[in-house]
């Protein structure tokens, strides 16, 4: 049995309470990160390899464990060629550069912005090469997101570079189905839109919200940020993100007030819910990307170049936001809407992604296995926690929930502090024994070198 080690917040079968899920940050910061690395987990899964969640750890101690117990190191990344993510991409080339097994990358990005200009990347630059290099000692290619990343990476002198697009989009292999549902939108239809916080707060997408919630009452905003889910959670606005109010997950915000926010911590819940949806768009790449694996037609509105090139090169359609105005009804997004190419290429895509697989001797469900049955009929078994909603009652069932929660996270920091007492008093009485020891030790050396040094000198007397 072959073994993976998959770098994810966590495994597609691990089932959390929101709080926990929450407290231990499983989407790392973001949940559609959880929409492509639970495909990857679908897609490694064959009868002869077991995928298994590093839960995101990084440690390079654990380096020798991992070259015994695993076969290789799969590393599904998104824009992680960006400066904020430059000390986690640091850490990560750290420890492979201790790996002695294949490390292969699923689908790396550059960040750059809507004009691709990558001056602002230029300072990370030892960095991005460093990680490469690692990376490419260990496989026998680099999968990147879209000809942006590819450029940037050929730029440098890099060969070994293939286009492979986002894992995400592959979640039901060469299958893609996505069909308008009504000829036109109306007041009536149910409408998902998605944005980020800087396509919100400074790329006028709050303007267009604001417009659609007015036009559409069944519309719904879905965040995917870490700050989003607490503040719909706990209404928890004291992090940076939650000074924007007019993000729909603020509590100031009417839609939350309305209770037509969400934010889902397992994508299988995500996509059922988006799967009754008659149209998704907005500026977040996996929330739309959600939508069209649960065949719900979408548009992105493209804010940068880690969004651009992977509508480019899935043919998603897509318009830039900076070119749509603040009166934009969605219904003529949806009317010019072409999902022909999308799909029509899909398997094309599909096949060139394999065959990166095949090259860097990785095996796909697919190809290898029972197409993911398996796997799809296990997360069918499981029950996930619903989409996070806004905390606007005050019902019994909801504050059970969280002062439940709550409750055993004090007890088990009350459990972590008496064990640390115990651990400090044990230093102490040790500190103690030890200064003792010190305060002894010379007059005990002293008395046993007299003791022995007498005779000792007397043995070694030559004689007369």
């Amino acid at each position: 049995m072959k073994r993976i080690l998959l770098r994810s917040g966590k495994s597609p079968f691990d089932v959390l309470p929101v709080e926990e899920a929450l407290h231990r940050d499983v989407i790392a910061t973001n949940s559609g990160n959880l929409i492509f690395s639970d495909a990857a987990h679908k897609i490694l899964t064959t009868p002869d390899t077991e995928v298994v969640s590093n839960s995101m750890r990084t440690e390079v101690a654990a380096a020798g464990r991992i070259n015994e117990e695993y076969d290789a190191f799969v590393v599904p990344l998104a824009n992680a060629f960006r400066p904020t993510f430059e000390p986690a991409l640091q850490r990560l080339t750290r420890l492979i550069n201790k790996l002695k097994i294949p490390v292969v990358v699923l689908g790396v990005g550059a960040q750059a912005g809507i004009d691709q200009d990558t001056a602002r990347l230029k300072a990370m630059e030892p960095t991005v090469r460093a990680f490469c290099s690692a990376v490419l000692e260990r496989s026998a290619s680099i999968g990147v997101r879209g000809e942006f990343t590819e450029k940037y990476l050929t730029d440098m002198g890099f060969r070994d570079v293939e286009v492979i697009g986002c894992p995400s989009m592959f979640l039901h292999g060469d299958r893609l189905t996505v069909e308008k549902r009504a000829q036109s939108l109306t007041p009536e239809s149910r409408i998902a839109v998605n944005g980020s916080h800087t396509a919100v707060r400074s790329g006028g997408l709050h303007r267009i919200i604001t417009r659609t919630h007015a036009h559409y009452p069944n519309l719904r905003y879905i965040g995917q940020n870490l700050t989003d889910a607490k503040q719909l959670y706990w209404r928890d606005v004291n992090s940076a993100g939650g000074r924007v109010t007019q993000m729909p997950t603020h509590p100031d915000h009417p839609m939350y007030r309305e209770g037509k926010v969400r934010v889902y911590v397992d994508p299988v819940t995500w996509m059922d819910d988006l799967r009754d949806f008659d149209y998704s768009f907005g500026s977040r790449i996996h929330g739309n990307i959600a939508a069209l694996l649960a065949g719900t037609p979408a548009t992105v509105l493209a804010f940068d170049s880690r969004t651009l090139e992977l509508c480019r090169y899935f043919e998603i359609p897509h318009r830039l936001l900076s070119e749509v105005p603040a009166d934009l009804d969605p219904a003529d997004l949806y009317e010019e809407a072409d999902f022909g190419p999308l799909t029509g290429n899909h398997r094309e895509r599909f096949e060139r992604f394999t065959g990166f697989l095949d090259k860097n001797g990785l095996e796909n469900t697919f190809t290898h296995g029972d197409g993911g049955a398996a796997f799809d009929k296990k997360l069918r078994s499981l029950s996930f926690p619903a989409g996070v909603r806004p905390w606007n009652d005050a019902d019994l069932a909801s504050l059970t929930s969280r002062f439940g929660w709550l409750q055993q996270r004090i007890d088990e920091l009350d459990a972590q502090n008496t064990e640390l007492k115990r651990e400090l008093a044990r230093n102490r009485a040790g500190a103690k024994v030890a200064a003792k020891a010190a305060m002894v030790t010379p007059s005990i050396y002293r008395r046993a070198r007299r003791a022995v040094g007498g005779p000792l000198r007397r043995a070694l007397k030559p004689p007369k």
